[in-house]
């Protein structure tokens, strides 16, 4: 089994910023794409960052420019830098894996997902 856990979320002002962190651990062969997603209250879940094994970043638009994403491949990490915070980045924050297991299928991971609260 593989477990994703999360850290870093809280209650940050307008214009601040946030670092949030994902460790992934367990029976893990290779982990491809890594990368966080949110959910706002009476919204969908959506992307906001990925990262590829080799590198590769893709950011949803509203986040284009103020969020940077970065892996540590050896460590099974995830991180994401977060400045220029606005109210509407208030959410909560999941990482996803793309993991090939020792004893399971190619498949995705979730963690348990961190709050984060933009607020004056």
């Amino acid at each position: 089994q593989v477990q994703l856990v999360e850290s870093g979320g809280g209650l940050v002002q307008p214009g601040g910023s946030l670092r949030l962190s994902c460790a992934a651990s367990g029976s893990i062969l290779r982990i491809y794409g890594m990368g966080w997603y949110r959910q706002a209250p009476g919204k969908q879940r959506e992307l906001v960052a990925v990262i590829t094994s080799d590198g590769t970043t893709n950011y949803a638009d509203s986040v284009k420019g103020r969020f940077t994403i970065s892996r540590e491949r050896a460590k099974n990490t995830v991180s994401l830098q977060m400045s220029s915070l606005e109210p509407e980045d208030t959410a909560v924050y999941y990482c996803n894996a793309d993991v090939f297991g020792y004893s399971t299928s190619r498949r995705d991971y979730w963690g348990q997902g961190t709050q984060v609260t933009v607020s004056p």
